[in-house]
């Protein structure tokens, strides 16, 4: 009888790893355009952002970390800040020319006028509904911030003043992206529902998940049709045609247990979609069929945010103080080679 009971463990270990590499049929990339980057900190990174200088830029992140590089995300040498305490979460970072902005939590708003060199504390009022969690500069003096319950504010005097956009909350949510054209798309803190918003709307327009798998990130590509990545390792993109519909859902790779986690467009064309444990994948038509990056399977890290400045400088960002960059000529020389 304990002979019995082994095989059949056996059997059944056997049969779940027939099952996982059956599962596993995503061609490989054929080539790999990103580095690691050493980064001084074991925080979490949030965000990336930089200055009108491509060489010039800051990464936020937990417990106060604020790095700068000047060499366009090679190295980073850490930056310390004169605050009443060393636990703020910088959320987010971005700048419009010389001009920029982090957003933080509990309550926490910096501006810079000359490049990162001095940041200055803006004031926030104690009514403001929830915490500054996104921040978007816009032009001179102009940008646009929201918190994690969906309020959304907007300053065109340099944080002196602000003017409420949405002020009715759509409740806590997980994540909160914007679109070029000024829309907003909000997960709320369960992944049930989603809520969109558009400039010039009173209130959130709110959704029902469109399946029965709870939703884990959404955003907007760069025509503004919605993507929606989902538990379970799914993606789906919204009718191009019809915006308020989705097309079929689809899952790139059967195997990813550990879910997906963000997706950013490169090109109109290209996009990358990362996960934990290392997972990275691509695709090159649009989202119809993907290739699987394996030379990053080994990063001892979950890839929680992908963010392309512009087509030739990009990054993702891991936990544990993990950064990819993306090189430009290594998938330029990768694809000259397969076209010879």
């Amino acid at each position: 009888m304990v002979i019995v009971k082994s095989w059949q463990k056996i059997f059944v270990l056997l049969m779940v790893v027939f099952l996982c590499i059956g599962c596993s049929k995503v061609p490989s990339t054929s080539y790999n355009p990103w580095a690691v980057i050493s980064v001084p900190t074991k925080a979490k990174l949030l965000d990336i952002g930089f200055t009108n200088n491509p060489q010039h830029g800051f990464l936020v992140g937990s417990n106060t970390t604020l790095l700068e590089t000047r060499d366009g995300g090679d190295t980073w040498q850490p930056l310390k800040l004169e605050l009443d305490d060393d636990r703020y979460r910088f959320d987010s970072v971005s700048f419009a020319g010389q001009e920029g902005w982090i957003a933080g939590e509990p309550s926490l708003l910096l501006h810079t006028t000359d490049e990162g060199h001095s940041w200055s504390r803006i004031p926030l009022s104690s009514q403001l509904p929830g915490n500054p969690i996104s921040i978007h500069a816009l032009a001179e003096n102009t940008a646009e911030m929201a918190t994690d319950v969906g309020a959304i504010y907007k300053t065109t005097d340099g944080g002196k003043n602000w003017k409420a956009q949405v002020e009715a909350a759509v409740g806590v949510v997980r994540n909160l992206e914007r679109s070029a054209d000024g829309k907003y798309v909000a997960v709320s803190a369960k992944g049930s529902f989603y809520s969109i918003w558009e400039p010039g709307q009173d209130a959130w327009d709110p959704h029902n998940r469109n399946s029965s798998r709870r939703v884990e990130n959404m955003g907007f590509a760069q025509d503004g049709q919605l993507w929606l990545l989902a538990r379970g390792g799914q993606v789906q993109f919204s009718d191009p045609t019809k915006p308020d519909e989705w097309l079929k859902a689809e899952t790139p790779e059967l195997a990813t247990s550990w879910g997906l986690l963000d997706l950013a467009y490169r090109t109109p064309d290209e996009l990358w979609i990362s996960g934990g444990s290392g997972n990275l994948l691509m695709s090159t038509d649009g989202g119809k069929t993907w290739e699987k990056d394996r030379d990053v399977e080994a990063v001892a890290a979950n890839f929680y945010k992908i963010v392309f400045l512009h087509p030739e400088q990009g990054f993702i960002i891991g936990d544990r103080g993990v950064l990819l960059k993306y090189q430009p000529n290594m998938a330029k020389s990768a694809k000259t080679a397969a076209a010879a």
